[in-house]
């Protein structure tokens, strides 16, 4: 039976690639559990929200890293596995040179953004893991994922994980209270090895880089909307937490931080999914917008499934959140049954902006992203500093369902705006993948 099962998870590739992206992140749910769980009792809520306030400013320029650099690997090589050398280089080399510049962006910044009472060093140790040295084994687990070979991937997604636990622990047992600084410098530690390891796993697996300069430039407009898309998201899933850090108290921003940690853990087997299909969406895409959306609307209702569920049990089981955590983040209870239905919206404009994405369309899911990013930091002007923590989850709220808006209509536009040009697709080729 058993054999069975297993026999048709490898007949299934997306079934297999799924597979090893959930037991990855299955395994990386304990691990991210434990290592938050030692750094939210080390740290506080204070200290903890100092590192989310600076990790989240941070997060709002990492996807400028490389230029989109890692999704034109996958794009190309998902279609022509013969370019990968070149592809690999040239990502390697935008995310080195991009890195850097960013992180003199960041240096120069954050004083003006930041409150004053997070240290420097915090900011600097954050920033060169963060901008350099995650971008770099975030690239090398999408070279994998283009070759679909996501046991790899899995992996190296699993690896920061583990060396962070490793570093927590000792936090926790050195420093009991230990400061955002003391985690910052493991943080980064960290990052440089996971880094190392990763690259060094694709060039023996996959091959040695080779640059191709020419490429580059003209590829710089898709790449620049790939990573604005990445920064969009970035925008209206972390900027509330640096605002809040800015507007309201660090103690407000580690409740809310740790409430919407939970969501992000919960979101893990859709995220699973996401990855493994992500490729795919680019090899649907050559045949227009009505194949992409069409294999979108093969994988959602399962999705979409999952997360009601996930939605009952978080707000069933929000209340245990002070028993794991300690009795500082009792609020932490209320927010998380706030952001519950995350989820649910997620799942579904996700997957409707990869179909947009795999069929040329970068261009328009950015559009409609950067468009809610600004409607939610516009809105969080206004709720942070009226309602604090609360404020910052119901904007979330309403700007992933204006999302979930906004990717339905530029998926009805592009379908019909094909059918008007004549795109034809075979619609028996999603049903038989």
């Amino acid at each position: 039976m058993n054999k069975r099962i297993w026999d048709r998870f490898g007949r299934d590739g997306l079934a297999k690639n799924s597979l090893w992206m959930f037991l990855g992140h299955g395994l990386k749910i304990f691990v991210q559990a434990g290592y938050f769980i030692l750094i939210a009792r080390a740290l506080g809520p204070e200290q903890y929200g100092a590192f989310v306030g600076v990790a989240a400013l941070i997060a709002l320029l990492a996807p400028f890293g490389g230029l989109g650099a890692g999704h034109l690997l996958i794009k190309n090589v998902s279609r022509q596995r013969e370019l990968f050398a070149e592809y690999w280089g040239n990502a390697l080399l935008m995310s080195a040179v991009s890195g850097s510049l960013l992180l003199g962006v960041v240096v120069l910044v954050s004083r003006f953004l930041m409150p004053a009472s997070i240290p420097w060093m915090l900011i600097l140790l954050v920033s060169i893991a963060d901008l350099l040295f995650v971008k770099g084994a975030e690239i090398a687990a999408q070279c994998f994922q283009a070759m679909d070979e996501l046991q790899h991937t899995s992996m190296l997604t699993l690896l920061p994980s583990i060396l962070r636990l490793v570093g927590a622990g000792i936090v926790f047992m050195v420093w009991r209270h230990g400061t955002a600084v003391h985690w910052g410098w493991f943080y980064c530690g960290t990052a440089i090895i996971s880094c190392a390891v990763a690259i060094a796993l694709v060039s023996v697996e996959l091959g040695a880089p080779k640059l191709a300069l020419w490429r580059i430039p003209r590829e710089l407009e898709e790449g620049f909307y790939f990573g604005s898309s990445l920064s969009a998201q970035t925008v209206y899933n972390d900027i509330d937490k640096m605002m809040l850090a800015r507007f309201s108290t660090l103690d407000a921003t580690g409740i809310y931080a740790a409430a919407y940690r939970i969501i992000d853990v919960s979101f893990a087997p859709v995220r699973s999914v996401l990855y493994a299909a992500y490729s795919n969406f680019f090899r649907y895409g050559k045949d227009g917008m009505a194949a992409s959306y069409a294999y979108a609307k093969k994988l959602l209702p399962k999705m979409m499934a999952y997360s009601v569920l996930i939605f009952v049990v978080l707000f069933a089981t929000a209340q245990i959140i002070p028993f794991v955590l300690g009795k500082d983040y009792a609020r932490s209870v209320e927010a998380l049954r706030w952001l519950a239905l995350l989820p649910f919206f997620k799942a579904i404009h996700y997957f409707l902006g990869d179909s947009l994405s795999g069929a040329g369309y970068a261009r328009t899911r950015t559009i409609a992203q950067v468009a809610v990013a600004i409607f939610n930091v516009l809105i969080n002007l206004w709720l942070i500093p009226a309602y604090s923590w609360r404020g910052a989850a119901w904007s979330s709220l309403a700007s992933d369902g204006a999302l979930v808006l906004a990717m339905y209509t530029a998926v009805l536009y592009a379908t019909a705006r094909e059918a008007r040009l004549g795109v034809r697709f075979s619609a028996q080729r999603v049903e038989q993948s």
